[in-house]
């Protein structure tokens, strides 16, 4: 049983290698190219060949997602996950970027902050075309050229940092870039299998979804987006919270504040963590779980923006990525159904009616978020899974959302829950949600067929697999169970 399941799990390796291969081959034609490469390597090509491109990104994507499914149901254990991880990530380290202009942003951005720019109030247009970093600005999509980065101080130092030793040139900026999204998979990995033996869960199933995850390799790795950094930095300093060391571990989250403000909702679990070891009157301990880990974040936070000299800006960016529309927000879609309706009705203004409905989907997320709270200091949830659903509410009722957000949640959860409805639900997003964008970047309206196709094959298989454990439960030994919870059979 053990060899037939370890050779299950080695052609699922070989299986998903092969899908992750045809994803960096098929990015070399149709990714997201550069405006202009001086070293010609990422450059377009002509119809045959993006013809060929697409079928192979594509082809590859789904042989990389049936792969994914079919490695939960190996019983596979942690040395072959990690070994199953490095070659389906191994293909995609030098492809140009896929699915997303975004690295492109952080390059400017870097260059722009070596340059002396205030990033908190002009975009990367601001480049000199022929100087450092000009290449990425040209390459930047185009609402975002001229919108003031978002990001913390922290993020923007690293960026400057590959900015300042590549000069700026696209390739070897672009894999600068990258390197530290592979930092960040290292240390999603280190904190998943420490919060999965803090929960008595599967280190296996919690690297699965949480690090072999498809979104994740598309999206951090080929992708390079900072989400990968910020969901790592947020994930060590839980972990260092649920073991004792609550002050290092909001330092830590105030770091992954400094890349993406999100990351601030895991202090207030933490301070849930802090108020359950306090000693003391009731009040006493509600009072510090709610300020100590917030107040030394916020010391991170302003150490962090002094020491790089990037100014406060960035506390007035946090809302800038709401302005642009994304299909993927409930919130956004519903105001903006909403206020064409009353302009047809009324001849109202449609953008103050979506903005309040956005407002609206923002203020429903932090009542779910207080709720949450408020369960796992009444002992009803645990604590990080707690953080999990909070950040799930974010992310579905947030004025922008993209494919990756959804890498926040996914990766708390993973450590947390062995099944439930929860994982379910990001099991099968994330499945999905790799089709949303096109390797260039783009979002064309079949990548939401796609999505919705994949989505429903994922439920009907959830389904199947339900029903055939109801169907057969006395025929199911340790074994059997264990590796329908993903739980391998040795460590």
């Amino acid at each position: 049983m053990g060899a037939t399941r370890a050779w299950t799990a080695t052609g699922c390796r070989r299986l998903g290698t092969a899908g992750s291969a045809g994803v960096a081959l098929g990015g070399w034609a149709v990714g997201t190219l550069p405006a202009h490469d001086p070293w010609g390597l990422w450059v377009p090509h002509g119809t045959a060949v993006s013809a060929v491109g697409h079928a192979l990104a594509y082809g590859g994507l789904t042989v990389l997602v049936v792969a994914w499914w079919l490695y939960g149901r190996t019983g596979a254990s942690v040395r072959d996950t990690l070994v199953t991880l490095a070659w389906w990530t191994a293909p995609m380290v030098l492809a140009p970027p896929l699915h997303s202009a975004d690295v492109y942003s952080y390059i400017a951005q870097g260059a722009m902050v070596l340059e002396g720019h205030d990033v908190y109030s002009a975009g990367p247009s601001v480049l000199d075309p022929g100087g450092p970093g000009g290449d990425a600005a040209a390459s930047v999509g185009g609402h975002w050229t001229d919108t003031p980065a978002p990001y913390g101080p922290f993020f923007l130092v690293l960026a400057r940092g590959v900015a300042w030793a590549t000069g700026g040139t696209i390739v070897p900026a672009v894999l600068g870039m990258r390197l530290i999204a592979l930092a960040a998979l290292v240390l999603i990995v280190w904190a998943l299998r420490g919060l999965a033996r803090e929960h008595g869960r599967s280190e296996s199933a919690a690297l699965r979804l949480g690090a072999l995850n498809p979104l994740l390799l598309v999206h951090v790795v080929g992708g390079v987006h900072n989400d990968g950094l910020m969901t790592g930095l947020m994930l060590a300093g839980v972990l260092l919270a649920l073991r004792g060391r609550w002050v290092t571990g909001s330092a830590v989250v105030g770091l992954a504040v400094m890349v993406k403000s999100p990351a601030a909702v895991a202090l207030l679990f933490i301070g849930v963590l802090v108020g359950r070891a306090a000693d003391g009157p009731a009040v006493r301990r509600v009072a510090k779980g709610l300020l100590a880990p917030g107040l030394v974040a916020g010391a991170v936070a302003a150490g962090a923006t002094l020491l790089a000299g990037t100014g406060f800006g960035w506390l007035g960016t946090q809302g800038v990525a709401g302005r642009i529309h994304t299909a993927l927000s409930l919130s956004s879609d519903l105001g903006l159904g909403l206020g064409h309706l009353l302009r047809l009705l009324a001849g109202t203004d449609p953008d103050p009616v979506k903005a309040a409905v956005q407002n609206l989907g923002l203020l429903v997320a932090l009542v779910l978020i207080a709720r949450l709270a408020w369960h796992a200091t009444t002992g009803r949830t645990e604590p990080v899974r707690a953080l999990g659903l909070a950040l799930l509410a974010l992310v579905a009722l947030s004025p922008m959302v993209q494919p990756w957000y959804l890498l926040w949640a996914t990766a708390v959860l993973a450590a947390t829950a062995s099944g439930g409805r929860a994982v379910g639900a990001v099991t099968v997003l994330s499945a999905a949600l790799v089709y949303e964008t096109q390797p260039s970047g783009s979002t064309p309206p079949y990548g939401f067929v796609l999505a919705a196709l994949a989505c429903a094959a994922g439920v009907l298989l959830l389904r199947r697999e339900a029903r055939e454990r109801e169907q057969v439960p006395q025929q199911r030994g340790p074994a059997d169970a264990a590796v329908e919870a993903g739980t391998p059979t040795a460590r």
